[in-house]
């Protein structure tokens, strides 16, 4: 099987640096374009290029929006992250520059110069990619495939307000946009990566037994690691991870339906909901593939090579 060519949009953050890990181990990476989202826009693009250098790649880095389309965030996951998005280790100035293109823009060269070969990979909230999509309605044309870690299809999400997921939470409009832009997308959502949560003695396994990229994660992962266990989340949370394992691997997924999806953008409690038409009341496109199900000893042969283990 040939290779994905990937472009990810992304908002590192411990869990997309597994993720740029996997994406590396077992794809081609186009770039990475940085949003601001689980930490400050300065902190995602530093980590991005920190994570290039970890796995020595020559994978360019994009800056791009460092507040959402409208609203500025209520929120943002340093309590999860820490501080600098990757658990506060302190690493040391990167080798991996940033390029002058603008995350958006380098998304639409890109896809221009691969037409249909690249699956866009976002995990970040969809700033740039609503931003992309607004600059140039085409885009859609161009993807091979969007895979959107974001949402809580059942209203289980992990945000102040009770039904929105951080990603889509974060930027509700960009979220609106690139939902009704796409003609079709694959849908991984914060529940599903509940379910889908590594055994712990298992991860630790793998890590004890992987090569520099594990020993960086570990070191990374304390932070979230001891932030799941007092809100009493069990086994090893690994969202992006999973979203990547997707879009590497779409025979990873087991079960899944096609639904429309929409976003709710004024709701006093529930502004950033994923609200799904499970039963087609409102007659319109089902864009969304929700992923419902994936093979678990798949996902975790894919994370394992990219821990090296």
């Amino acid at each position: 099987m040939s290779k994905p060519l990937l472009l990810i949009d992304t908002d590192p953050g411990v869990d997309d640096a597994l993720a740029i890990m996997m994406a590396h181990a077992h794809a081609d990476v186009l770039g990475l374009s940085i949003a601001a989202g689980n930490v400050g826009l300065s902190h995602t693009v530093r980590n991005a290029r920190t994570l290039v250098d970890l796995v020595e790649a020559q994978t360019p880095v994009f800056a791009g929006c460092p507040t959402p389309l409208v609203r500025l965030p209520e929120e943002d996951a340093a309590f999860v992250h820490g501080r600098d998005g990757l658990g506060d280790v302190g690493f040391p100035e990167p080798v991996t520059g940033v390029s002058d293109e603008h995350a958006a823009h380098a998304i639409l060269r890109l896809t221009r110069e691969h037409p249909g070969e690249v699956t866009l990979v976002a995990l970040a909230p969809l700033t740039n990619v609503a931003l992309a999509l607004r600059l140039d309605p085409t885009l859609p044309q161009r993807v091979k495939r969007l895979v959107v870690m974001g949402g809580a299809v059942t209203g289980h999400g992990n945000t102040g307000h009770i039904p929105a997921e951080f990603n889509v939470g974060f930027d509700p409009e960009a979220a609106h946009i690139v939902f009704e832009g796409f003609p079709e997308f694959d849908l991984v959502d914060w529940e599903l990566t509940l379910r889908h949560a590594f055994d712990e003695a298992e991860f630790d396994h793998w890590l004890a037994t992987g090569d520099h990229r594990a020993a960086f994660f570990e070191r990374v992962f304390r932070v979230a690691r001891e932030t799941n266990r007092k809100r009493e989340r069990r086994g090893i949370i690994a969202a992006d991870a999973l979203a990547m394992a997707v879009a590497i691997d779409p025979a990873v997924i087991v079960r899944s339906e096609r639904r429309h999806v929409g976003i709710e953008l004024d709701g006093r409690l529930t502004r950033g909901a994923t609200v799904v038409d499970w039963d087609n009341r409102l007659k319109l496109p089902a864009r969304a593939n929700v992923v419902l199900e994936l093979d678990q000893a798949r996902f975790g042969a894919l994370v394992r090579k990219a821990l090296g283990a």
